[in-house]
């Protein structure tokens, strides 16, 4: 049984100076002076309230340059084909990309950010804040 079709609207667009998947840092934790700007449409701004007191927040967003998907791919940093499920390529079933970004400043409706791997104009469809105590986990 498949359950019905699921829409999201955006939250607001992510802008980067990053035009396409080849200029694109492949993760933003070794691209640290990789800045961006997050633009929260107005309407979104007060969930923005205390977001400041984190240090790093994940962006979800929707894969926008997405052509289609394979069940197979390859990872940028290697020469093996492996299931979708097992990385973080943007050709999936539903193309939904999640990057932990540093949040430098906040100014009303826009969160400047840091060590950000994500193509301009990629539209946002949540944030939610990177807690340590949550999100790291032991080996």
């Amino acid at each position: 049984m498949h359950a019905e079709e699921i829409r999201y609207r955006p939250i607001g667009i992510i802008h980067t100076k990053f035009t396409d998947t080849k200029n694109t840092p492949i993760q933003g934790v070794f691209a640290k002076d990789a800045r961006g700007e997050i633009e929260v449409f107005p309407e979104y701004a007060a969930g923005l309230k205390d977001i400041s007191g984190f240090s790093h927040i994940i962006l979800i967003y929707h894969y926008h340059l997405s052509k289609g998907y394979s069940l197979n791919s390859m990872p940028f940093l290697e020469d093996e084909q492996h299931g979708i499920f097992s990385i973080r390529h943007f050709n999936r079933p539903n193309p939904i990309g999640m990057s932990v970004v540093k949040l430098d400043k906040v100014r009303g409706n826009f969160l400047e950010v840091s060590e950000v791997d994500i193509i301009d104009g990629t539209p946002l469809l949540d944030i939610k804040p990177f807690v340590p105590l949550f999100d790291n986990r032991p080996n």
